[in-house]
């Protein structure tokens, strides 16, 4: 069995500088849902390895942070998908935490459940921190630039030269199971 990590936001739904605090927030990206049925039908453990600081900065609890993940997993269902566990480290970057990414805590977490296979695995995120955590626990990862990836792509912070790149979680998943429906 292979895994594919996600980040949540930027990733599966659109982001916000002022962080998604309530169900309402949340809205799905389009085509996530649908790559993440495609990952679920190609025998993948899918999981969301999220850093959700806005708990530490007191923007939302535990509870809304649940509501959010229920709405998730509510989309995805309605679409035939399905994700198989979540990671989420609520602290503030300066509270130098051992589960927010970059650190591999998160990744751990999830490899409590699911075999780690680095030569089938993958990290997919928006962010430089999700493919850093992944390159540390030797998984390839793949930026997406539908979130704040474009930024790093635009800044020339990173180049398709040396890091896979794709527009979406959907574009990832075409070129990855391109024959997959």
């Amino acid at each position: 069995m292979a895994t594919i990590i996600l980040d949540r936001d930027g990733v599966i739904n659109h982001d916000s500088d002022k962080y998604i605090k309530t169900p309402n927030e949340w809205r799905i990206i389009d085509g996530a849902a649908e790559a993440i049925r495609r990952f679920n039908r190609a025998g993948y453990f899918v999981a969301v390895a999220t850093n959700q600081s806005g708990i530490g900065r007191g923007l939302l609890t535990l509870s809304q942070l649940q509501a959010i993940h229920n709405k998730m997993h509510d989309a995805l269902e309605k679409a035939g998908a399905k994700v198989d566990t979540i990671a989420f480290c609520p602290h503030l970057p300066t509270d130098n935490c051992s589960c927010r990414k970059p650190r591999c805590g998160l990744l751990q977490a999830i490899y409590s459940k699911a075999p780690c296979n680095p030569d089938a695995d993958w990290m997919i995120g928006d962010t430089l921190k999700d493919i850093e955590a992944g390159h540390k626990m030797g998984l390839r990862g793949a930026l997406v630039t539908n979130g704040i990836g474009f930024d790093y792509l635009e800044g020339g912070i990173v180049s398709r030269e040396t890091m896979p790149i794709f527009e979406s979680l959907r574009s990832f998943c075409d070129w990855l199971l391109p024959h997959t429906v």
